[in-house]
């Protein structure tokens, strides 16, 4: 009974996660197919004329390069400030007491219930009169920190013993000697699973880098390919995919390299 309840197992899971895999392989495939493959009837998954001139045709139609460099700056700079700015926060919430804290935390937590197409307009308003649209700095720095960040530190630093920070602050530490020497170092599950999350998120954003950049210049891999849409809304579909394709492997690679403190993380991230 117990051998076929785990080849059930492993058949439900294999299921799931080839739904899971479809669509990224169809894709991939998709990518090496020609524009006559991609419109044939029925479709098939594998590509019955095999080409890489959907790869070779991004550079022709877009500026990759440049695209792939502002989406580093702009996904690596707001999950670098990020980091930082959520973490002193989330220090200050779970290791200082300060009369207000648990109203703080609230209000904090409360702006998660905001979406943030709500704020677009106001922000965009702001950073104009700034003078900071088409800039790294007006797209980095509204994002710089959120409120599902600092909660999630939070969590994290309340699972470390409290006894750590009381024999730092018997031998003379201060409070950011304590944050930088104790705290951050034993952190690194939780800020590499908040780094992953926020670089993810910023890489595949679409409407931010849209409203936020008028010069194609500026755009990112997301806004770039959106402008792959021809005249009456023709897609070259396979130019998209292949670009779709280029687009995820940074972020396949970062999680392949983390993944073992990504899951440590998430596992251990709210034990108090």
């Amino acid at each position: 009974m117990t051998a076929v309840r785990r080849v059930a197992t492993l058949g439900a899971l294999l299921v799931c996660a080839a739904a899971v895999l479809l669509p990224l392989i169809w894709i991939l495939t998709t990518s090496f197919k020609t524009t006559a493959d991609i419109n044939a009837y029925p479709p098939a998954l594998l590509p019955r004329d095999f080409t890489t001139g959907n790869y070779s045709g991004i550079a022709d139609q877009l500026a990759f390069g440049r695209l792939l460099l502002n989406t580093v700056i702009f996904a690596g700079g707001v999950t670098v400030l990020a980091l930082a700015f959520d973490s002193m926060a989330a220090y200050a919430l779970a290791r200082i007491d300060f009369r207000g804290r648990e109203v703080v935390l609230v209000a904090i937590l409360a702006t998660l219930m905001v979406p943030f197409q709500a704020t677009l307009v106001p922000v965009y308003r702001l950073v104009n009169e700034l003078g900071l649209v088409n800039t790294y700095p007006g797209m980095i720095l509204p994002r710089a920190a959120d409120a599902f960040g600092i909660f999630l530190l939070r969590q994290f630093f309340l699972s470390i013993p409290r006894d750590l920070d009381s024999a730092a602050r018997v031998d003379g530490a201060g409070e950011f000697r304590i944050f930088r020497t104790i705290i951050l170092p034993n952190a690194k599950p939780a800020l590499l699973t908040l780094a992953l999350f926020v670089f993810m998120n910023n890489w595949n954003d679409l409407l931010w880098p849209l409203v936020f950049t008028t010069d194609q210049d500026m755009r990112t891999l997301t806004a770039g390919l959106a402008l792959l849409t021809g005249k009456f809304g023709v897609v070259d579909h396979g130019l998209v995919m292949a670009g779709s394709v280029i687009s995820m492997a940074p972020l396949i690679v970062l999680f392949l390299l983390i993944q073992r403190r990504f899951i440590e993380g998430i596992a251990t991230t709210g034990i108090k």
